[in-house]
Formats: C-alpha cells, sequence, structure tokens
C-alpha cells in the first residue's frame, strides 16, 4: 500500500523475491524458481508490471527463474486500487548439506548479515504512523536486501549451524524457531549500527522492546557457527 502511495511498486516486487527467496537460504537449498501471485478488484497492467520486473530483476541476481503465476481480477472481493501479491520459491538441497539447527551448541556464535532497513515487517504499525502524511520512500521503503552471495561466502569460509532470516518476530523470535530446545541465544544488541529509519520509529514513539519484537532492527539475517571469521559481525553467541 505504501509502495503504490509512493510510486515504488517496483521495489515491493523486489522485496517478495528477496523475501521468498532468503527463506530458501535458511535450510541451505539453492533457489531454484519462483511463482507469483497477484490479485486486485481491478488489474492495471502497468502495476502489475512493475511489480514482476521488480521480482525479476531480484531472480536473475539470485540465479533463480521466475517461471511464471497468476493474475486475478476479483472485484467484490478486493478493495478497489489495492493490490495482494503473493510469491513462493522452490529451491534444492543435498541432504550432507542440510542446515537445520541440530548440531548448535553452548558457545556458538551468532553472526548477523545487515539489513537494508524495515526489510518486509512491520508495514501495519508504519502505515498507522505515517497516516495521510508524505512516505520518504527511500528511508521507509528501501528494498528487501537478499542475501545469497553472503551466505554463500560464509559457507565457504565457516561450518554454518543455522540460518534465520529475520521477520515477523525480530530477530529473537526468528532465532529461537532454528535452535534445538534449551538452547538461546543472547544477543549483544550494540554490536552493530542501525540504519536510520530506526530512529524515525523511535521519535515517533516505537519503544525498543517493540522495535526488537517487531522489526530486525539493522539484523537482516543470522547464522550460527562455531568459529566466525575475522571479519564476520559477531551480534550474539548462544547458551
Amino acid at each position: 500500500m505504501l509502495s503504490r502511495r509512493a510510486g515504488r511498486l517496483r521495489w515491493a516486487g523486489m522485496d517478495l523475491a528477496a523475501h521468498c527467496i532468503n527463506d530458501v537460504l535458511c535450510s541451505g537449498a539453492d533457489p531454484l524458481f519462483l511463482l507469483d501471485y497477484v490479485a486486485a478488484a481491478r488489474i492495471e497492467l502497468d502495476q502489475v508490471a512493475e511489480l514482476v520486473e521488480g521480482a525479476a530483476d531480484v531472480c536473475r541476481r539470485a540465479g533463480c527463474m521466475l517461471v511464471g503465476g497468476e493474475t486475478a481480477e476479483l472485484p467484490g472481493i478486493y478493495q478497489e486500487d489495492e493490490l495482494d501479491f503473493a510469491g513462493t520459491c522452490v529451491g534444492i538441497v543435498a541432504r550432507d548439506r542440510l542446515i537445520d539447527g541440530r548440531r548448535c551448541a553452548p558457545g556458538d556464535a551468532v553472526v548477523g548479515f545487515p539489513s537494508s532497513g524495515l526489510h518486509t515487517n512491520g508495514f501495519s504499525l508504519v502505515r498507522t504512523l505515517i497516516g495521510d502524511d508524505d512516505i520518504d520512500a527511500d528511508l521507509l521503503l528501501a528494498p528487501h536486501r537478499l542475501y545469497v552471495d553472503a551466505v554463500r561466502a560464509l559457507r565457504s569460509r565457516a561450518d554454518v549451524k543455522a540460518l534465520a532470516h529475520v521477520t515477523g518476530g525480530g530477530i529473537v523470535g526468528n532465532l529461537s524457531r532454528v535452535l534445538p530446545d534449551g538452547l538461546d541465544a543472547r544477543i549483544d544488541w550494540d554490536a552493530w549500527q542501525r540504519p536510520p529509519v530506526f530512529a524515525w520509529l523511535s521519535a515517533h514513539g516505537v519503544d525498543e522492546e517493540e522495535l526488537r519484537r517487531v522489526f530486525n532492527v539493522g539484523i537482516g539475517m543470522c547464522a550460527v557457527v562455531a568459529d566466525p571469521p575475522p571479519d564476520a559481525i559477531v551480534i550474539g553467541e548462544l547458551a
């Protein structure tokens, strides 16, 4: 909704593809292909083209094929002037390369990959804060970062035991889903520099607890490793 108001639907298409592909990476898989679905009360072809072009751009960078999709015009089901854009990504991983978190152990390091901003979560709250005001697109809508190259580079230099894509639920919420029972991640919240958008949220009344619970606060992907490379951003450890 905000991307359409700001004239940045292409960025929303990039968000969708990057979010889906990053999710696939968390199992250790290589992304193979993406399918998308666009629905509205009335299909505007120029808007659909922007969304698909954005998704296709990210797919090309990830080496992932955009093989097709579905477009549905459903008056009476969708609100006027709104769009529903969804996608699914399929990847493949050899059994001996599977990443599932089972080998995580106390003392392992949590490595963080910086986010570009809000990525694709918390926008119901952001819309409430903005209301009818103008949208600073560069601040609020920066496209979701793609982590294919960063994850592959880390895997070539370290034994990656778990990966967590930081989406709804924040850093702790997403790490907890991939860790074995009895292990928790202790995060050093001062270990990295946050993008300016999180100061904007604080200035608009979002407290620190809610920032950590809802948003990525500057870390879009986490990896658990025993021995992090010297240049890695270590944001915590397991206990």
